[in-house]
């Protein structure tokens, strides 16, 4: 019996994540032509044989989100039709992930719908990083590989060097503080959260500060940064309740609108992210650190097709 293929196939989404990760693995992406028609419509022709194959889909569902979205299906699409044996969708940032829920009257649960149509193009299983929910895996009747950017990020704040006791993780809310609770407990810093009230989609009211915050260096911390609204306004509360230093970190850069200039004119002083989500090209040279997931998904990507424990990169 001939030894099962691996091959990685890459959208429009982020090509330079996805070549991180083949070069991570020492392997080349596969051949394949992901274009538009004249009309918008997608039109996607694998050039390499994968009948047999397990195949890996790179493609995050970033900006713009319905057009990468239908790159994803119609790739998965296309492999099923050509006799792929598996066909896993390496998803780093996923779209639609802040609508997990009925908040109020007659809406959609779109990361269901997703979750639903990623299923139903092909796809075998799903490698993620960072979901806005983690019960969205529930909404996939496949298997999900939920890994967290965390390791990548603390990595680079463990090499400053803070002296014990300056340091306080803070959520910007508190729906995020299990995730600043997890992230200060391996920084040995204490921890704080914002108090904060939305009165509309993408619009935030900073309340106050919760925790002893006067006097140290501060990192917010959270999964998604958008129009950078709330993390802008929470280093302004942390500013005016003490705090040294502000740093904000967050793995999916979305940065749409007015987030850039927000930040370069907030009191932040560095914000650190991942690459999961191509950095837009007037956030370059500013206050923003890019870190890259390319080792860690790498890593998922390679025990997954060798058919060994993925848990321990889930911390």
């Amino acid at each position: 019996m001939t030894e099962e293929k691996l091959l990685l196939f890459a959208g429009n989404a982020n090509p330079t994540l996805a070549q991180e990760i083949a070069d991570n693995l020492g392997t080349a992406l596969a051949e394949a032509e992901v274009s538009q028609f004249s009309d918008g419509e997608v039109f996607v022709q694998v050039n390499e044989n994968v009948r047999g194959a397990d195949v890996f889909v790179i493609q995050p569902t970033c900006a713009p989100v319905n057009h990468n979205l239908m790159e994803l299906l119609i790739m998965i699409d296309a492999l099923k039709r050509a006799s792929a044996r598996r066909i896993t969708p390496v998803i780093p940032y996923f779209g639609y992930a802040r609508q997990d829920r009925k908040v109020q009257p007659r809406v959609p649960i779109s990361a269901k719908l997703v979750a639903d149509l990623i299923t139903a193009a092909g796809a075998h299983r799903v490698l993620t990083v960072d979901l806005h929910a983690g019960q969205i895996q529930g909404f996939f009747n496949i298997p999900v590989d939920h890994l967290f950017a965390a390791p990548v990020l603390l990595q680079y704040f463990k090499d400053q060097c803070w002296a014990s006791g300056d340091l306080v993780v803070v959520s910007p809310d508190a729906g995020g503080v299990e995730r600043a609770r997890a992230f200060a407990k391996r920084l040995d810093a204490s921890l704080a959260f914002i108090d904060k009230r939305r009165t509309a989609p993408n619009v935030a009211k900073v309340m106050h500060v919760v925790g002893e915050v006067e006097g140290k260096d501060a990192i917010l911390i959270d999964d998604i940064i958008d129009t950078a609204g709330t993390v802008v306004q929470a280093a302004a509360a942390l500013k005016e309740a003490g705090a040294q230093r502000i740093f904000a970190s967050c793995t999916h850069a979305v940065l749409s609108g007015p987030a850039v200039d927000r930040m370069e004119q907030s009191v932040l002083e560095e914000v650190v992210v991942t690459n999961t989500i191509p950095l837009r090209e007037q956030a370059a040279g500013k206050k923003i650190t890019v870190r890259s997931v390319a080792p860690l998904l790498g890593e998922a990507i390679k025990r997954i097709h060798g058919e060994t424990s993925v848990s321990s990169l889930f911390v």
